[in-house]
């Protein structure tokens, strides 16, 4: 008879004592080290996962870098001189494109260089579309007068001296345009400096006085459609341009405005030679600081009467005799170089109230300055 034994059965925990067991080994199962008995992770998702991360951070950094080469405008070696280089400004290009394409062309050192000067000579609308092309070597500030003057077409070579008058310079314009563009057409589209004030800022001091000393001595090409007013806004662009190198702070404390800066550059220039132009412009300096502001310029009445003027005729009582009228002259007498309006700006410091020039055999000129009238009349006299 078989014997009768109770049956366990570990799987469904039937009694206390039994899963007190079960429960015991699983804490005990808990703490063994298996480590060595785990299947291998592979660690490719690790490698791949850094080297995702070096991917995404050297991204980073070259973005940044660019960024920064952008923003400073990293340097191109600029075109030889003798060398040449054409770009084409189409309709509608800002300032920024136009800076591209020049230095691409190798033609500035960075884009940004042009953009700001551009921004500084408040250009940035006046840059004319057309083909363009320019020699290595080539001035930033030449460049932009080009760009505002616009392309260039065939026509007649004309040349501006320094020191004309806006007579003058209708006779040549007549003479080099073969009377095309006649002298009393260019004086008619320079009669008035308010018609351009609206374009050239710097001209609303002048009012409705000419554009005497505003049309910038220089060589321009004469196109054959050109006609009075677009060669006067050529001149025009081309004053604007020179005139933003300078400083005027000095003859602001002397209470002279940039328009008055061109009036005495003027007379300085019809004065002196270039070599003298900041003492004789100390000299006027120091005349209208005194308790008698008369310049006392022969040049000023020359200009009225057109021609070297008499004795009575620089003290007669016209609007420019500065030995009858104290302060300045109404308008510039002629177009003044950059050197004389240098010169205003930054004159010698002196104590000369006179000077005396004297022509030498040899062609050259002398010049005297004098502090007091004595030895002014001690000059003349030597």
């Amino acid at each position: 008879m078989p014997s009768h034994r109770r049956q366990v059965t570990y799987s469904s925990r039937p009694n206390h004592a039994a899963r007190a067991a079960h429960a015991k080994g699983e804490r005990q199962f808990k703490t063994y080290d298996t480590s060595l008995i785990r299947p291998k992770r592979s660690k490719a998702p690790m490698v791949v996962a850094a080297i995702l991360a070096v991917a995404v951070i050297g991204g980073l950094v070259w973005g940044v870098l660019t960024l920064l080469n952008s923003c400073s405008g990293t340097q191109v070696e600029l075109l030889a001189e003798g060398e040449e280089a054409t770009i084409v400004v189409s309709e509608g290009s800002g300032a920024q494109a136009v800076a591209t394409d020049l230095q691409r062309a190798r033609l500035v050192a960075t884009a940004a260089e042009f953009t700001k000067r551009v921004t500084e000579l408040g250009a940035e609308s006046s840059l004319l579309p057309g083909t363009y092309t320019f020699s290595g070597g080539t001035s930033l500030d030449d460049i932009i007068a080009r760009l505002v003057a616009g392309p260039e077409a065939s026509g007649a070579s004309l040349t501006i001296p320094e020191g004309f008058t806006l007579a003058n310079m209708a006779d040549r314009v007549a003479e080099v345009t073969g009377g095309r563009i006649t002298a009393e057409d260019f004086m008619a589209a320079a009669s008035d400096a308010s018609a351009y004030a609206a374009e050239f800022p710097f001209l609303a001091e002048a009012g409705t006085n000419s554009l005497e000393g505003f049309l910038f001595p220089k060589t321009y090409t004469v196109s054959d459609t050109a006609t009075a007013a677009s060669l006067v806004r050529t001149m025009l662009a081309q004053y604007q341009t020179e005139v933003a190198q300078l400083d005027y702070a000095y003859a602001e404390s002397r209470g002279l405005s940039p328009y008055d800066v061109l009036k005495l550059a003027s007379i300085v220039e019809r004065e002196s030679d270039h070599e003298h132009f900041p003492t004789v412009a100390s000299v006027f300096y120091n005349r209208l600081a005194s308790d008698r502001p008369y310049l006392e310029s022969d040049a000023t009445t020359a200009y009225e009467v057109g021609r070297t003027p008499t004795a009575e005729e620089v003290h007669a009582d016209t609007p420019y005799s500065t030995y009858a009228n104290p302060g300045l002259t109404p308008t510039p007498i002629c177009a003044p170089s950059i050197e004389a309006l240098q010169a205003v700006c930054a004159p010698d410091q002196t104590d000369y109230y006179y000077f005396y020039t004297k022509p030498l055999d040899d062609g050259t000129t002398e010049y005297y300055f004098s502090v007091t009238l004595e030895e002014h009349e001690a000059a003349i006299n030597s």
